[in-house]
């Protein structure tokens, strides 16, 4: 159920290029009506001066599965656990985001294995969805991991029906990429997981050997796939220019999280969008010592920004990065427009008439942005 008719007013109304002092009339779920000035009309909503920006959009978010398993071992029910990481995103002043699932599973006989679960998780997001249970707009994200043995087939299991707007090219083989330095990979594995040595150097081993076997083919199923879907493409932790010069022969529209500045320059020149990790601008660089997100911002090279692993961060960040800029039509953009407009997403993203009423109202707190409402459709869900 959507209002027919909401107007908010005396709004700083964070347009693409400058913010304007205005109002909006909001009708049938979309942006009716745009106009200038303080004025308060009767029945309007006073926003007393707060930001209105477009909703927030999320292409790349693992707080579904940290929902689905809080803990190692737990597996919590799952209706509960989609509608709790909806009410969060909402909550964060997120309106669309992209669900990412793996898709690619291993069995291992050093118990690092794991089974399919996306295509049953993304049944359970569509009959939420059907329902009319879900706060936001929900899309799927699928992240095809190369070293997997069922990788195709899992692909094979989805269609254009399932809303598959995005698909990356995971290539998480230790001593290249994000792991580059297998010492930052054991440093991870074995913090998180307790493995011994010898379990851990074994594990290297068969994801080193599950690479040399599958990683070419399912590098292909995986760009064929996303053909089929319609989705756009993604690579993932690009570290030189020839891990771009694949990318953009696969048409690859994003760069998830690239490593180093020479692959972020790599893509601008091969007009793909970058993709950064928010929490990697909330904590001043990244947790895995790659390249910071803010010299990339400083540098030209930043496009969009995925909260990855905290939701509250996406906005966070993007304020901090208005800070260091001065400019916050074009920082809150790596949030709205940019995201929208890499994953072919023309409906949303921009305050402009005949466009979905995705929009959060936001009130400073100190150097910290509060989102006080959240409207996804002309609906208020947060």
């Amino acid at each position: 159920m959507m209002t027919d008719q909401i107007i908010l007013s005396n709004a700083r109304l964070v347009m693409e290029r400058e913010i304007v002092t205005g109002s909006l009339v909001i009708r049938d779920g979309l942006i009716a009506e745009i106009d200038t000035g303080a004025q308060v009309p009767a029945g309007a909503i006073d926003c007393g001066g707060d930001l209105v920006s477009p909703g927030l959009i999320e292409l790349h978010t693992d707080n579904l599965e940290r929902h689905l398993s809080p803990r190692p071992g737990v597996d919590w029910p799952h209706e509960a656990a989609i509608l709790a990481h909806d009410g969060e995103l909402a909550a964060c002043g997120i309106t669309t985001v992209f669900d990412a699932l793996r898709v690619g599973s291993i069995k291992s006989p050093t118990g690092m294995g794991y089974k399919p679960y996306a295509r049953a998780l993304a049944s359970e997001i569509h009959a939420l969805r059907a329902g009319g249970h879900l706060r936001i707009s929900h899309h799927l994200h699928l992240r095809a991991e190369m070293c997997s043995q069922t990788l195709s087939d899992e692909l094979d299991g989805f269609g254009p029906e399932d809303r598959v707007g995005l698909v990356s090219l995971m290539d998480h083989t230790p001593g290249q990429r994000q792991f580059v330095d297998v010492g930052k990979f054991r440093q991870y594995i074995q913090g998180k997981y307790g493995l011994e040595d010898k379990v851990f150097d074994a594990y290297v081993a068969e994801l080193k050997e599950l690479q040399a076997t599958f990683g070419p083919r399912h590098e292909a199923a995986a760009v064929a796939a996303a053909a089929r879907f319609g989705a756009a493409l993604a690579s993932h932790d690009d570290t030189n220019a020839a891990h771009v010069a694949q990318s953009a022969a696969h048409g690859v529209a994003i760069a998830e999280f690239p490593t180093t500045k020479e692959a972020a320059q790599a893509c601008r020149a091969a007009g793909i969008a970058v993709m950064m990790g928010a929490p990697n601008i909330v904590r001043g660089g990244s947790h895995s010592g790659n390249v910071a997100a803010a010299d990339l911002a400083r540098d030209g090279l930043l496009d969009v920004l995925s909260s990855d692993y905290v939701p509250a961060a996406l906005l966070t960040a993007a304020v901090q990065l208005a800070q260091m800029t001065g400019d916050l039509p074009k920082a809150l953009a790596t949030v709205t427009s940019a995201p929208a407009r890499a994953v072919g997403l023309e409906d949303r993203g921009r305050i402009v008439p005949g466009l979905r009423a995705d929009l959060v109202r936001l009130r400073m707190v100190g150097k910290t942005a509060r989102p006080v409402s959240v409207w996804s459709l002309g609906q208020r869900v947060a």
